[in-house]
């Protein structure tokens, strides 16, 4: 099943997932460390009769104060600036409708994150069509040859980690919450290598 159709018919609970995975494993690029978001999945592993929306806006709150303590540091790229939009984006109520639409555009601007982030793009290739580009291939869709959504192994791994989000929690629903967390945190650490490697550069 492709991403686009996962989403499609994800829950509340699977499509908060899927939003905060791709946040979370983005969170190197905002400065923050590996637990700034670790409120905000413990909300969703609540059994629904303990949580509730104003447990989740609460917490959404604290890691947005905590982030943006770090400070406004490489703001300026693109990809940062990006994973700040995907952070302000997060609804506070948790209703299906909010969740879908934060969901999808999380996966959209998480692969596009990677894209730019991705070594084999340093020369500078023109990102203008990627979203047409990403949108194909969250739709399972084949890459056109030559295009520059080449489906590098950064990009391929991060789509991937989305794919197997949603099928954890449409599978296992909150036992599966914790697989999903395993899974992000994976992908947090790959794209953590890929910025430091990028500011070494930089120097």
């Amino acid at each position: 099943m492709s991403l686009v159709e996962l989403i499609a018919q994800a829950d509340e609970r699977g499509l908060a997932a899927s939003g905060l995975a791709c946040l979370d494993r983005c969170v190197p690029l905002l400065g923050g460390d590996d637990e700034v978001l670790r409120p905000l999945w413990g909300s969703l592993a609540e059994d629904a009769a303990h949580s509730s929306d104003g447990d989740w806006a609460e917490r959404l709150q604290q890691a947005r104060g905590a982030l943006e303590a770090m400070g406004e540091e490489g703001t300026g790229d693109e990809a940062a600036v990006l994973a700040r939009r995907m952070l302000s984006a997060a609804p506070a109520a948790r209703s299906a409708a909010e969740v879908r639409q934060w969901a999808d555009a999380c996966s959209v601007a998480s692969l596009r994150i990677h894209r730019l982030l991705d070594p084999a793009e340093d020369g500078g290739a023109p990102t203008d069509h990627l979203p047409e580009a990403l949108d194909s291939v969250r739709a399972g869709e084949s890459p056109a040859p030559g295009s520059a959504e080449g489906m590098s192994p950064l990009v391929a791994g991060e789509l991937r980690r989305q794919i197997t989000v949603l099928e954890l929690v449409a599978g296992h629903g909150r036992a599966g919450l914790r697989q999903a967390l395993e899974v992000s945190t994976e992908g947090r650490r790959v794209l953590r290598a890929v910025v430091s490697r990028r500011a070494r550069g930089r120097v």
